[in-house]
């Protein structure tokens, strides 16, 4: 069944399906009906037998996607709307079919790639990259979590990365992307078309990609990953800011800073979800993060995270509770649903 939206344009090439986000002035950030149109698309390709291989790629010069749309929803929660927690089903379920695709699913990334770009790239089985990426799960900045089956990638990442990346929201270049495994090789952005054409004659991906991938510089994470390691392997978000307290160096000094900046309901919460997630799959992984949606989304922090960030952009959150002490047990975030995802 064909599905449009006047942001996503759908195309067949040859072999080929092509996918592209055209919403550039919002720095390709997912709306609902952007999100039903993917997962039309994907459908209806993986039942054709013309079509070899999808690729993604996002339009502008500054983003492959920024995201979900977080002010759309947060104003459905304050509109008393279930629209807000529709999308996220939805999306949720458009990241487990890219999980499942049964053809080569390959994203070509530039520019910033956060949140629901990490959902609509990470999961498929080529990420190609290029030196401009901006990779983030921003999450913990605005009173929530990481979610699009985040949970189940960052918990995979080596040496802590994930742990890291969760807890922080903090940005990682090409180089750190590549070393987390969330990004599978570096290609230069001008290269995006070449690979396209040579898909689309029915190439395979290994041959389409291999005279476009390029060696990354060194990542600036690089020099701290033992420290990250050892760090992020700590029982507790409390123990890991003692263990950062105790490191002394700088890097230590500003991570704890930035950690002791995010909300502290949703540190807990993150931390508890990305430890289960190690034992879980995909699908699993965006059932719970369902649950953890639904319950933060009604929280203050999530709302006061939303305006700080991005409605009166002061940059000055003011959680509740204020500190990791205050948060009580989380474990309700974690109880089943009525209506479970799968």
């Amino acid at each position: 069944m064909s599905v449009t939206d006047p942001h996503i344009i759908s195309e067949k090439r040859g072999a080929l399906g092509l996918l592209t986000l055209a919403r550039p002035q919002a720095l390709n950030a997912l709306t609902h009906g952007m999100v039903t149109a993917i997962a039309a698309a994907l459908r209806d390709w993986a039942a054709d037998d013309t079509i070899a291989a999808v690729v993604i790629r996002g339009e502008g010069p500054r983003a492959f996607c920024a995201g979900g749309d977080i002010r759309a929803v947060q104003q459905a929660v304050q509109a008393g709307s279930d629209a807000g927690a529709a999308l996220l089903r939805d999306e949720y379920h458009m990241n487990a079919l890219i999980g499942a695709f049964p053809k080569p699913y390959i994203a070509l990334i530039h520019g910033i790639c956060m949140g629901g770009g990490a959902g609509m790239s990470v999961h498929g089985s080529h990420r190609l990259a290029d030196v401009s990426v901006a990779f983030a799960m921003p999450e913990t900045a605005i009173g929530f979590v990481p979610d699009v089956g985040s949970s189940y990638f960052l918990s995979r990442a080596p040496g802590e990365m994930g742990m890291y990346l969760g807890l922080t929201a903090e940005r990682i270049d090409l180089g750190d992307a590549l070393e987390a495994g969330l990004m599978t090789h570096a290609v230069n952005a001008a290269d995006f078309d070449a690979v396209i054409e040579a898909l689309a004659e029915g190439q395979s991906v290994d041959q389409a990609i291999a005279p476009f991938i390029r060696k990354a510089p060194p990542g600036a994470l690089a020099p701290h990953r033992r420290r990250i390691q050892t760090i992020f392997s700590a029982a507790s978000v409390e123990a890991i800011l003692e263990r950062l307290d105790r490191d002394g160096s700088e890097f230590a000094r500003l991570t704890a800073q930035t950690i002791r900046a995010r909300s502290p309901t949703s540190l807990k919460v993150v931390f508890r979800q990305l430890r289960e997630a190690e034992k879980l799959d995909l699908k699993q992984c965006l059932a719970m993060e369902l649950r953890l949606a639904l319950r933060l989304l009604a929280g203050h922090d999530f709302r006061e995270g939303v305006r700080a960030a991005l409605v009166d952009k002061d940059r000055a959150p003011k959680w509740q509770p204020s500190a990791l002490a205050g948060v009580g047990d989380i474990a309700p975030y974690f109880a089943p649903l009525q209506d479970e995802l799968f």
